[in-house]
């Protein structure tokens, strides 16, 4: 399942990610979200909180999020990944070098400096 994080910035379109991600979470949900953050900003900020294991995302939710990636490829500006999966972090870093945009992991003690970051570009110094 998939909800909106309410303490997030205007310009950031951000979710928790929990128990079994369908395809209809992103169809009802992510993508109207998405679409309406980048109509409003012209440019995509993206955080993502996974509070689930990646084994519980569908084939249909997998998919949908690649077409959403695919769709908006050139708004991506910033894309925060918020896990304590160290090998979602390795990804999300190796990721960065092939997609527009930023996109960086936190650890998930890190949310509020993630979604700093999706709306700054920069870090919360701690």
């Amino acid at each position: 399942m998939i909800t909106i994080i309410p303490e997030a910035p205007d310009n950031v379109a951000a979710f928790n990610a929990t128990g079994e991600v369908t395809k209809e979470d992103f169809e009802k949900l992510v993508i109207p979200r998405v679409k309406e953050k980048v109509d409003q900003f012209g440019e995509l900020n993206y955080l993502l909180y996974l509070d689930t294991d990646l084994d519980n995302f569908t084939m249909g939710a997998w998919l949908e999020d690649l077409l959403l990636g695919i769709k908006n490829l050139a708004k991506w500006n910033r894309t925060a990944i918020v896990t304590d999966k160290e090998g979602v972090q390795n990804f999300t870093d190796i990721f960065s070098v092939l997609m527009p945009g930023e996109f960086k992991s936190f650890p998930k003690e890190n949310l509020y400096n993630a979604l700093y970051w999706c709306k700054n570009g920069n870090e919360v110094e701690v």
